[in-house]
């Protein structure tokens, strides 16, 4: 007398269509069972994953995983499905969970469908037909992908999701919501101001109670690109509340870190480079006993760089503050105003392809061996310069970042900059300044570089 053998069913569907062609998760139960029954194998358990694409990895099927942990267990002998395209798509998953019936020797069937997995040639075939069912999902998704691209660079909504908070869909395009688009107009003014989402949330919840958006609603505001009107590469997506500058700005403050610890983190983190090896400073605290008793603090800057001993300034946080607010609007004024100088003046002639092809030339003479280091540094150095000046041209845009610049230095910054903690102060240079710079020689600060 022959074993009665242990069956798992596993079923699965992924879309409504699928529901409509008659491969919903009860029609493929019913006729698993029926199979089952007709073929004297015991069920011990149906599993079953409902809306998961067998494109997805394994993680988001817990059906399957279920079923993989009763395998493991040695509860089943075999396994039913109705198609392979119900069991796997994807080849890397499909060989790792055959890896797991095969050391437990366990197989599993299609009922509508000739496949042997107990093969090699019955494997070779079912890998095939995996490629082809991956590559048949890929140009479905490609194609998928296209269409909701062409519709959201029209501006149209490919979400089925509800629209982010003060918007709303009116004929398949997302309009501020006119009852609540003062207080989101409300939070960036405020939070333009002191550069905090924190003290934004508190100063909403106070003055609109109950009205007041969500804490991560707020949080949204200065991560969802779509509140500056972008989606993607479209930048005419919608209407919107902020500028890309502004979005830009309040992102990039928002990235950088906030430590939370017995001292406030350091207001010049990563923006001052060594003079000696390039490396960035970082900040240190040094404890200085008063002839009162008093300790005081000072916090100070050093290089980083802990596998190049060499030499280097040491700079005061304070010295450093007061040298940024002292010379950054007025800096501004003299680059913008060298910007506009340049822009007069009537371009070159764009030698660029020239210069390229001799850069390339001594390259490869170089690495023939046919000239000297030195002289192929200094050539090189030369040549690297006209393509600098050439490239140096001034365009409006660059103008035009400047002077949005300048506006935030502008009226009443320095009380604003001053009612900031460390944190947020260094989010605001950050945004602002790419580098300091200290001179090697008289080790003090001798400039900076803006973002």
């Amino acid at each position: 007398m022959s074993k009665i053998l242990r069956c798992a069913i596993y079923i699965r569907v992924s879309t409504e269509e699928q529901h409509l062609n008659g491969l919903s998760l009860p029609a493929q139960r019913k006729v698993l069972t029926e199979y089952a029954e007709a073929n004297n194998y015991t069920i011990v358990g149906y599993y079953a994953d409902e809306g998961i694409s067998a494109r997805k990895p394994m993680k988001y099927r817990k059906g399957l995983l279920s079923l993989l942990e009763d395998v493991k267990q040695d509860k089943i002998d075999m396994i039913l499905v109705t198609k392979l395209d119900r069991w796997f798509r994807n080849i890397k998953d499909y060989n790792i969970t055959e890896e797991i019936l095969q050391s437990h020797h366990c197989y599993w069937k299609t009922i509508f469908e000739n496949y042997d997995s107990s093969t090699a040639n019955g494997q070779m075939v079912i890998n095939i037909m995996l490629s082809v069912n991956q590559a048949e999902c890929d140009r479905t998704s490609e194609r998928i992908k296209a269409v909701l691209d062409y519709k959201r660079s029209i501006g149209e909504v490919v979400s089925g999701r509800c629209a982010c908070y003060g918007y709303k869909v009116v004929n398949n395009r997302l309009v501020k919501d006119e009852t609540v688009s003062h207080i989101i107009n409300d939070a960036y003014e405020h939070y333009f101001s002191c550069y905090s989402i924190r003290n934004t949330i508190y100063y909403l919840q106070d003055k609109y109670g109950e009205d007041a958006p969500s804490v991560n609603m707020v949080d949204r505001l200065f991560k969802n690109e779509t509140y500056a009107g972008i989606d993607g590469d479209n930048k005419n997506y919608c209407e919107p509340y902020i500028t890309p500058e502004q979005f830009e700005l309040a992102r990039e403050i928002t990235r950088s870190k906030i430590r939370h610890g017995n001292y406030p983190p350091y207001i010049f983190s990563s923006l001052i480079k060594c003079p000696v090896c390039g490396n960035n400073y970082t900040g240190f605290r040094k404890k200085h006993k008063l002839k009162n008793g008093d300790v005081s603090i000072y916090v100070r800057y050093r290089c980083g760089n802990k596998f190049y001993k060499h030499s280097y300034p040491i700079i005061t946080e304070h010295v450093i503050e007061e040298y940024m607010i002292a010379n950054v609007p007025s800096r501004l004024k003299e680059e913008i105003a060298c910007l506009r100088a340049m822009s007069t003046k009537k371009p070159k002639k764009d030698d660029t392809f020239k210069i390229q092809s001799e850069i390339d030339r001594l390259n490869i003479l170089f690495q023939k061996g046919r000239i000297s280091e030195e002289y192929y540094d200094s050539q090189y150095d030369t040549l690297s310069e006209k393509l600098r000046k050439i490239h140096g041209a001034v365009d409006n845009n660059s103008i035009e970042k400047y002077e949005r610049l300048q506006h935030t230095f502008s009226g009443d910054w320095l009380d604003i900059y001053q009612s900031l903690d460390n944190a947020h102060k260094n989010a605001f240079w950050k945004s602002t300044i790419k580098s300091i710079e200290i001179d090697p020689d008289t080790h003090k600060l001798k400039g900076f570089n803006f973002l």
